[in-house]
């Protein structure tokens, strides 16, 4: 049996708050989706002791936390935080910019035609 300074990784993802329920953190285990120092893990049972570095994708962003102490519970979201030291890459920039642009607008000429210049096409074309 594991001592006290362990404890099975999946009850631990579940402490820290990476999912919601042990069952969700089990199902990622068993599918090998979670490494431990590099090496993946297939069972929710491995343990899981301070300094090891865990890596596992999380809404669509890799994940890649130290653990700095054993939960003793599944409390509120700042003890929850004190579990673990974040290494995550920064996650990219999105595609727009919030605040600058006004919701609905967008660059003149950019998507689909207006019906003016839909007109005019037909008119090129012949399709009057």
């Amino acid at each position: 049996m594991a001592d006290e300074s362990t404890l099975r990784i999946d009850k631990w993802l579940w402490h820290a708050r990476f999912f919601k329920s042990r069952t969700l953190a089990n199902a990622v285990c068993a599918a090998g989706k979670i490494r431990v120092d590099g090496t993946a893990v297939t069972k929710a049972h491995m343990p899981v002791r301070p300094g090891q570095v865990l890596t596992f994708v999380k809404e669509r962003h890799v994940r890649v936390v130290k653990v700095l102490a054993i939960g003793t519970r599944r409390g509120p979201a700042s003890e929850a935080q004190a579990l673990y030291q974040d290494l995550s890459p920064p996650r990219p920039e999105t595609a727009m910019p919030r605040g600058d642009v006004a919701a609905g607008r967008r660059e003149r000429g950019a998507g689909r035609p207006t019906k003016k210049e839909r007109r005019e096409t037909d008119r090129l074309i012949g399709d009057t």
